[in-house]
């Protein structure tokens, strides 16, 4: 298995990409912790893993306050006695919000989608020099290269953050041997924001993308995966997209 003996923090690991990411780490061999908000379908995952064999741990989780890094961290080591692996993958979605120049908007995705990754970093790193090393993959988004004409402009703005936050993360800390990498997924279901619910648009995403399907989350996963491993020993400062060849274009 592919991450035997590794002790993993995700979060937004609660449903979505995130709960395909803790169930894929979990079949691996990770030992997993939850971190998310979302306390019953938290849970539920939890229960779904450790009942297939796993190992897994819900830890409720607000990324935007350092107290709740702080305890999540310190849950993860006194469990399962270290952290090898975090993955920022807690995130809002650029239709949170219908006022597109609204300072509201605009705070609340920055502090969930890159000062939650920050913080996430930075109780996640003094375990891990402990160790020598470890991994920690970001989840950015394509919109973290590119603009786009629906949602809150601080969905780009807080994406594009997260993918130099990353580079400078890894430049810092390469010497104590750990890595860091961002993922840019594009286009997966659920699309739940308005804009996404017009069929006309979503066939106008399919078709803007060369392999003409949305993407699908344990595409996602296994991306992650391949960075959270030791295959990857050698990756740091990158970005994987994982997207159809949406920004090839």
């Amino acid at each position: 298995m592919r991450l035997e003996g590794k002790v993993a923090l995700i979060s937004g690991g609660a449903n979505g990409m995130g709960a395909e990411e803790v169930r894929l780490f979990a079949r691996e061999g990770a030992s997993v912790v939850i971190a998310d908000l979302l306390e019953d379908e938290g849970k539920r995952v939890e229960a779904e893993v450790n009942e297939s064999g796993g190992k897994a741990a819900f830890v409720r989780t607000d990324v935007t306050v350092e107290a709740d890094w702080e305890r999540v961290v310190g849950q993860t080591v006194s469990r399962f006695g270290r952290l090898d692996i975090l993955v920022n993958n807690a995130g809002i979605s650029s239709g949170a919000f219908e006022d597109t120049l609204g300072t509201e908007g605009w705070q609340r995705i920055m502090d969930v989608n890159a000062t939650g990754v920050f913080l996430g970093t930075k109780h996640a790193i003094p375990e891990m020099q402990k160790l020598g090393g470890g991994s920690i993959v970001n989840i950015s988004s394509i919109m973290g290269f590119v603009g786009g004409e629906g949602g809150h402009p601080a969905y780009h703005a807080s994406k594009g953050a997260v993918r130099l936050l990353t580079k400078a993360m890894a430049v810092k800390y390469g010497p104590d041997g750990i890595r860091v990498n961002s993922v840019h997924p594009g286009f997966m279901p659920p699309m739940r924001s308005v804009r996404h619910a017009d069929p006309a648009v979503r066939d106008e995403l399919v078709r803007l993308t060369p392999l003409r399907r949305t993407g699908e989350t344990i595409e996602v996963a296994y991306g992650v995966l391949f960075l959270a491993s030791d295959e990857a020993s050698f990756v740091t400062g990158t970005e994987l997209v994982i997207d159809g060849g949406f920004i090839a274009r």
